[in-house]
């Protein structure tokens, strides 16, 4: 750790041959691999954070199944060591000049480029949200925030019933199962707690299904039916009232028509967005992500700038496990470029995956590719609610997270998914 910090604060150089934007999951999955390769003249790391957070874990910290301080770790102890770490934010990236600004108005410059700047919550998409999650956290709450997942737990264990409402927003969202995770940890809480007689739980969706992996909606289906969950789609949280304790949702299907929910308990799925200084830029496409070549993570206008993560536009679910299964695929892309070859590399299919947990001991763990279909790695049907899956997502995967991804020696389980289904599949 002290090397880290001497190395960042004396650092004075302008200019790297690579330079990585964001020092999470994707970034230090990349940054790690290009440590053993480059060297640490030769690569910096933009990022502000002193903490970096095992976000996937934060559904399972609202459910009390982990402490919020389990999930830190200083980011000086993440930080690849052969690597330069710069410890301000972007502000600006003009890729015409191969040139990033930081927020202290410095300039650096890169031969190459590497966008993981993540995505961004909005809370204030929402009005009233904010007010209510500060000042009414017994009733109002969500996991999807440092500050705000650590008054999760409490407030699930300590409803005594009424209406409880959990929301999707009608935003592309990092962990898109996360919503419909901690609903049903919270329903099976208040069944523990014996007061789910007492207790109406409802899921209101801005999507127009469950999940969009059809194997997948299928079984959340049955779980839903089989709990007396209501399920409602099309419907994006709006406004909250937190004095008359009211829920607006407007009906995407008839665009200005309002339904207001009245509630006891209330967990809002985060409205997100692309940071400003990326949907501002010549990287960004239409919605404000990176354009990047699906297959390769490739700019594609700019070839010397590759992206990975939340902050692209991949047609895939923003998860740990979607860099997991496509940084090596950037990274060997990228080396060929730096080398000038033209090695074969294969190309990234859309792998991502969604533990999604059903309850205390239970999960179905979906993995899938670009087009919606199953990619399992299990020799078993993962679209059942299983306790090897909920031991995988609990235990395993942030071990896995730790000690493997972001030191850029996990590439997903593909090598494994062929060995378990004998080489007949992808």
């Amino acid at each position: 750790m002290y090397h880290i910090i001497i190395r960042r604060l004396s650092t004075q150089q302008h200019h790297y041959k690579l330079v990585v934007i964001g020092a999470g999951c994707g970034g230090l999955a990349c940054a790690s691999k290009f440590a053993k390769k480059l060297s640490k003249n030769e690569i910096a790391i933009i990022d502000k954070n002193d903490t970096h957070i095992y976000q996937p874990g934060w559904t399972l910290a609202g459910a009390g199944l982990k402490t919020p301080d389990e999930l830190e770790k200083s980011q000086s102890q993440c930080i690849p060591t052969n690597t330069t770490w710069i410890q301000s934010n972007a502000s600006q990236i003009q890729p015409e000049k191969n040139l990033v600004e930081l927020d202290d108005g410095k300039q650096i410059t890169y031969d190459y480029l590497i966008v993981a700047a993540g995505i961004q919550t909005r809370y204030d998409k929402i009005k009233g949200a904010i007010d209510a999650l500060d000042n009414d956290p017994k009733h109002v709450v969500s996991i999807y925030s440092r500050k705000y997942v650590r008054n999760v737990y409490n407030t699930l264990n300590n409803f005594r019933g009424g209406e409880a409402i959990f929301t999707f927003p009608g935003t592309p969202i990092k962990c898109p199962g996360a919503p419909q995770k901690i609903m049903y940890l919270a329903e099976d809480l208040f069944r523990r707690n014996n007061i789910r007689d007492k207790t109406t739980v409802i899921y209101n969706t801005a999507l127009p299904v469950i999940f969009g992996v059809k194997k997948y909606a299928a079984a959340l289906m049955e779980v839903v039916k089989a709990r007396n969950i209501q399920l409602n789609t099309r419907l994006n949280l709006v406004e909250v009232r937190a004095d008359s304790k009211e829920a607006i949702f407007e009906n995407l299907d008839q665009p200005g028509t309002m339904k207001t929910f009245k509630y006891d308990l209330l967990h809002i799925g985060a409205p997100m967005a692309p940071y400003e200084f990326l949907a501002k830029s010549p990287l960004a496409d239409a919605n404000g992500f990176v354009d990047v070549v699906k297959e390769t993570l490739q700019h594609k206008k700019f070839p010397n700038i590759f992206a990975i993560g939340d902050c692209t536009n991949l047609p895939t679910s923003k998860t740990a496990a979607a860099i997991a299964g496509s940084n090596s695929i950037l990274v060997r892309n990228l080396i060929n470029l730096m080398d000038g070859k033209s090695d074969s590399v294969p190309k990234y299919d859309g792998y991502t995956s969604c533990p999604l947990v059903t309850g205390f001991g239970k999960c179905i763990l979906a993995e899938f590719d670009f087009n919606g279909q199953p990619l399992e790695t299990l020799p078993i049907d993962q679209g059942k609610e299983l306790r090897l899956s909920y031991i995988l997502k609990k235990d395993v995967m942030p071990s896995m997270y730790w000690n493997m991804l972001i030191k850029g020696t996990w590439n997903g389980p593909g090598t494994l998914r062929k060995m378990f289904h004998l080489g007949m599949t992808k």
